[in-house]
């Protein structure tokens, strides 16, 4: 029997409407969107559901993201779904580690409005991000270190999609010399900060010390750490390592290798968007993905994993 991993979309993909049909239906999603409310003492409800455009602004984005993916989660789990692993890309690690077991729904909660304000308030002017598409990740990491000032790569997202972070100056230098070593395109991002920077780091530090108000447990299975690309099975292990993320690249590439080489053959995205779908197609065209988003398809979604148990 093939093995299935739960992975967990990070920021960008949050759009209004998102978990509605969940929040209306059933009962254990309307229980988490409550819970994050509490918890970080804004109106995720309000803020998810209604017309505004404060879901865009990092603050209240990561909040509302991850409250809907645990909604989303809680109900695959009232089903009985099995996993064996859970992964999630960047923001997603939060609620990768709550499916896992690892910390509650409100200490997610709580930490990822923090995690949102301290990354906002970092750097509140300036910085920049480019995605490079069609370029080796060698080449542009060491465009990156060749070049003045501060830049780096934020994500290893798929084969032929690397985004890149920090100044804005030495982001847009980098690209252009991207784009001489045969980038096919370098495309500038809008996001309100240089995520997974240097700039990030007191952030980090910031953040760490809500981290240490938090009881990581043992995660009930292992999930995959974007720092390292490893298994965590050890509580104490989470939060030096959410520390170092927020700086730190993601290496969602080597995340997917690795479940895929230890028998992953369903991943199951669980959240707003098909973006780790994509990115799955890149990896390999035969991957299968199951997107759980929309209320109008987790019916048959649930069915089709439901056959996999």
């Amino acid at each position: 029997m093939g093995k299935i991993a739960f992975v967990f979309p990070g920021q960008g993909a949050q759009y209004v409407g998102m978990g509605k049909g969940f929040y209306d239906n059933e009962p254990e999603a309307k229980e988490v969107y409550e819970a994050a409310s509490k918890a970080s003492g804004i109106d995720v409800e309000k803020i998810c559901f209604e017309e505004n455009t404060d879901i865009n602004e990092t603050q209240y984005t990561q909040i509302a993201m991850v409250a809907t993916e645990l909604a989303l989660f809680k109900c695959l789990e009232k089903n009985g779904i099995r996993f064996d692993y859970t992964a999630g890309h960047s923001l997603g690690e939060y609620a990768a580690i709550a499916a896992a077991g690892a910390m509650s729904v409100e200490d997610a909660c709580a930490l990822v409005r923090k995690r949102g304000l301290y990354m906002q308030e970092a750097v509140p002017t300036g910085g920049a991000m480019s995605a490079v598409l069609g370029l080796d990740a060698d080449t542009i990491a060491a465009v990156c270190e060749e070049t003045e000032g501060i830049v780096s790569v934020a994500n290893y997202n798929c084969p032929g999609q690397i985004v890149i972070t920090g100044a804005e100056e030495a982001v847009k230098v980098a690209g252009e010399k991207l784009t001489e070593k045969g980038a096919k395109r370098v495309l500038p991002l809008k996001v309100s900060g240089p995520f997974h920077s240097e700039l990030m780091i007191p952030a980090g530090e910031k953040l760490a010390a809500e981290l240490a108000k938090v009881t990581f447990t043992d995660p009930k299975v292992p999930y995959v750490a974007n720092y390292t690309a490893e298994y965590v099975t050890k509580g104490s292990d989470i939060a030096g390592l959410l520390e170092k993320q927020i700086s730190g690249s993601v290496q969602w590439i080597k995340t997917m290798e690795k479940l895929i080489a230890d028998g992953v053959d369903t991943f199951v995205e669980i959240g707003p968007g098909k973006t780790l779908a994509g990115f799955n197609k890149r990896m390999s065209r035969d991957i299968k993905t199951i997107n759980i988003d929309k209320y109008e398809d987790f019916e048959k979604a649930l069915e089709e994993l439901k056959t996999l148990a």
